[in-house]
């Protein structure tokens, strides 16, 4: 190799432009499509995000919906947007799981050392995580439409709704994160976190209206999240006024970032 060629490869790799780190929004974006790829090696994440919404809003309608509102046209209006929102929590636990995984296989440690935005690897799986939150969604609101659902509040009132829902997921998420950095496999995060999440969404007014539940149990279902949440989610979608219950979703989420997100990214600096 002559020396000019030589010397003009090394301007090139020692060029302050090759050595520039990638902005803060460019490692998001890639990590964002990682945890997207990552699907393909977990099946079962597109399982929950594909077979439970159709199988879930299926079954209920069908089995439950003559019994509990006299025909399934009519329960699937008070059904589907609280199978929006129990299909969605549910794919938040995938957050934790794939830190976890991270952790496990040393990717963590290998994100620490590269010279990028250190909080991308967390917002990155955020990131990815509304990409399967808007999947989800569309399966069950073209699935809904097919079956007869017909939400009054139009098109705005159905995009209020989950993005209402998409708020809350996210802050949710947060708590899965903290979670995948305690324990010590993805399949314990997501066991700890349906233990948390089934009592959350089944105890709630998702499948039934609160109203038929006793006395005891409509106290502790009306201070459930899920449950505000799910009133809100069905407001919204009907054209109903439920600015209180929107709010106190809004309320209830920043709430929830302001104390786990700093838990979450000082627990993430310090994980060795």
């Amino acid at each position: 190799m002559s020396q000019d060629s030589f010397d003009a490869r090394a301007a090139v790799l020692l060029s302050p432009k090759q050595q520039r780190p990638a902005s803060a929004l460019s490692a998001v974006t890639t990590l964002a499509w990682r945890a997207l790829l990552k699907i393909k090696h977990v099946p079962f994440q597109l399982f929950d995000v594909t077979i439970t919404p159709i199988m879930f809003t299926l079954l209920f309608t069908y089995i439950f919906g003559g019994a509990l509102a006299g025909s399934p046209d009519t329960y699937i209006q008070f059904l589907l947007p609280g199978i929006l929102v129990q299909t969605i929590l549910f794919i938040t636990v995938y957050t934790g799981v794939g830190l976890n995984t991270d952790i496990q296989k040393g990717l963590f440690d290998r994100f620490r050392s590269l010279p990028i935005w250190q909080p991308a690897p967390i917002l990155g799986a955020l990131g990815g995580d509304l990409f399967r939150y808007s999947i989800a969604a569309l399966i069950i609101l073209v699935l809904g439409t097919i079956l007869g659902f017909r939400p009054e509040g139009g098109v705005v009132g159905v995009a209020l709704a989950f993005g209402l829902v998409l708020v809350f997921s996210l802050a949710l998420s947060w708590i899965w994160l903290i979670f995948g950095m305690i324990v010590k496999t993805p399949e314990s995060v997501m066991t700890t976190s349906f233990f948390f999440l089934m009592p959350l969404t089944f105890a709630s007014n998702i499948f039934v209206e609160l109203k038929t539940m006793p006395h005891w149990l409509q106290v502790l279902v009306r201070f459930n999240p899920v449950t505000r949440l799910t009133d809100a989610s069905r407001g919204l979608m009907h054209g109903q006024p439920v600015l209180e219950d929107v709010l106190w979703v809004l309320g209830a989420s920043a709430l929830l970032v302001l104390i786990t997100a700093p838990v979450a990214m000082r627990m993430y600096h310090k994980e060795r």
